[in-house]
């Protein structure tokens, strides 16, 4: 489905100074971007920013980056996020999830987030196209570098989520805090996305995941 250009789609990208425009400039120099060594967390398929905005206000001490691949989206997010209210520790920019290998030197990223993402379902050979296929668990691998990182998972389609539990495991990472019901849960401190607000609302079952790749759960 095509998206709609918002009017206010060009100004709001030039002047938003959250929008990084060339990502790979960065590479290696991350921390020098946020100006702190505070850890970097992503959000890939950030939406329109709800999940991630939050977090940068409940956890100065940790940069935020959200990546979408359409620009449209992303910009809503921006408009959403100015960093006058969200402070200095959130950024966002458009990129492929293929890329990041081209964007993140290893040891950069101790944690990535995906949410709600295309479970591509509905026909068996687009399974590779899963963000927790395991040739996107390499690219992760290769970002979190010698010391680790995490992946932490939110779904509401069952398919999906069982087969990144398979997927995690099999590529021989540790799997916590596993939930097929979240909001029926004892987990805490849970920040919604919006696509989780409206799915909960309708009462569907969330289903939440951490993988943790070369490092053990806290």
């Amino acid at each position: 489905m095509r998206i709609r250009k918002k009017p206010w789609f060009e100004a709001e990208m030039s002047t938003n100074r959250a929008i990084i425009d060339e990502p790979a400039e960065n590479k290696g120099r991350w921390h020098e971007f946020f100006g702190n060594e505070n850890p970097i967390h992503i959000e890939i398929g950030c939406g329109k920013g709800q999940f991630l905005s939050e977090m940068s206000k409940r956890n100065p001490d940790v940069n935020y980056i959200g990546i979408e691949r359409e620009p449209q989206i992303i910009v809503s997010a921006l408009k959403k996020s100015r960093i006058a209210e969200v402070g200095d520790n959130i950024a966002f920019f458009i990129a492929d999830v293929e890329t990041l290998g081209e964007i993140f030197e290893a040891g950069e990223v101790s944690r990535i987030y995906t949410n709600f993402a295309d479970p591509w379902h509905r026909r068996k050979k687009w399974a590779k196209r899963r963000l927790t296929h395991r040739r996107f668990l390499d690219i992760y691998e290769g970002i979190f570098g010698e010391n680790g990182g995490e992946l932490f998972m939110k779904t509401d389609n069952t398919v999906l989520f069982e087969f990144s539990l398979n997927e995690i495991a099999d590529k021989g990472w540790r799997l916590h805090n596993i939930s097929f019901d979240l909001h029926n849960s004892d987990f805490e401190g849970n920040v919604m996305t919006e696509f989780e607000e409206k799915f909960s609302a309708m009462g569907m079952p969330i289903y939440r995941l951490e993988g943790y790749f070369n490092k053990s759960p806290e």
